[in-house]
């Protein structure tokens, strides 16, 4: 983070307070290494709270330079524009992700807003706030999707997806996660939507001691696949994920469709592509969402791959 990476930054910032969106949105990537020196910061704009995001400890003097930077933005008309309350830096890269706040009380809980659906998601506790922003698209596509359907939603973390399916007419919604901490936390978000929770099932299990329950609450029109890249004792996604896919004959109905994601810059969409070909052959590869545009990537390979599968249609070439 040299001071032309730095100039860089700024000068990113002053234009998108500028002009910021009415719903949550990402400010600023670096991880999606478009403007060098800048890989392991990014900045959200969440609806008057400004969250710049450290995933490796810079040096001092960096850090320094940093901080000096992001404390000369609320003086600015940009600033004062966006009307912009609270300014926090997250440290990523540390067990507690410590935040640091430099304007503003610090905040506990805070409510988004995302396709006119709110979400609550956490602050200055936790890791992850609750809310993907790269997956909108994929929010998106499961609204447009879903209406009449019933949906299987793994590793639903706090049900973003199951918020998306209920809005957009999902018959039923069941969803799964090991935290039932954040399944709470997804019964708040339906809460804040005004959803009906007879609809809604959540599941507090280990996916894989539990595929008992959740095929016999199938079968499913639409399974969604979103799991971490890694989760210490529980998913390693290299090893894990074809487990998941081997029962997708099991769960799916007859046209059934699948929204198989993974995050890992590591592994590019052939991975997901040839997985299901080879655990489920009756499923063939219908599309690759498109990312929201604020989450540019120099290799299209390392962003997220949301990909849509579909039941072969008998008879079809």
């Amino acid at each position: 983070m040299n001071p032309e990476a730095l100039q860089t930054l700024h000068t990113h910032l002053l234009t998108a307070l500028e002009s910021v969106p009415e719903e949550t949105r990402r400010l600023f990537h670096g991880r999606g290494r478009c403007w060098p020196g800048l890989e392991q910061i990014t900045i959200d704009w969440l609806q008057g709270v400004v969250l710049v995001s450290l995933f490796k400890e810079p040096e001092a003097a960096q850090l320094e330079n940093l901080l000096s930077m992001l404390c000369t933005l609320p003086t600015s008309p940009a600033w004062q524009h966006s009307a912009a309350h609270t300014l926090a830096v997250q440290h990523r890269y540390l067990p507690d992700s410590l935040t640091q706040w430099l304007v503003g009380e610090p905040i506990n809980e805070w409510t988004l807003t995302e396709g006119g659906l709110r979400y609550r998601i956490d602050l200055g506790k936790k890791q992850n706030n609750g809310l993907f922003l790269d997956m909108r698209y994929g929010r998106d596509w499961v609204r447009s999707n879903a209406a009449g359907k019933r949906v299987l939603n793994l590793f639903a973390y706090t049900c973003g997806f199951s918020v998306a399916a209920i809005a957009g007419g999902a018959q039923h919604v069941v969803n799964l996660d090991m935290s039932r901490a954040a399944l709470s936390r997804g019964r708040d978000n339906h809460r804040l939507n005004g959803h009906d929770l007879d609809k809604v099932s959540f599941l507090g299990h280990d996916l894989f001691k539990s595929w008992g329950k959740v095929i016999n609450s199938g079968p499913y029109d639409l399974v969604i696949i979103d799991p971490p890249t890694f989760q210490k004792g529980s998913f390693l996604l290299t090893k894990d994920y074809q487990r998941v896919l081997r029962r997708l004959p099991e769960l799916l109905a007859a046209r059934g469709t699948v929204l198989a994601c993974s995050n890992d810059p590591a592994t590019g969409p052939d991975f997901l592509i040839d997985g299901v070909m080879r655990e489920a052959p009756g499923l063939v590869f219908h599309a690759r969402l498109e990312n929201p545009p604020e989450f540019p990537d120099a290799d299209l390979a390392c962003g997220l791959k949301a990909l849509v599968f579909k039941q072969a249609t008998p008879g079809a070439e």
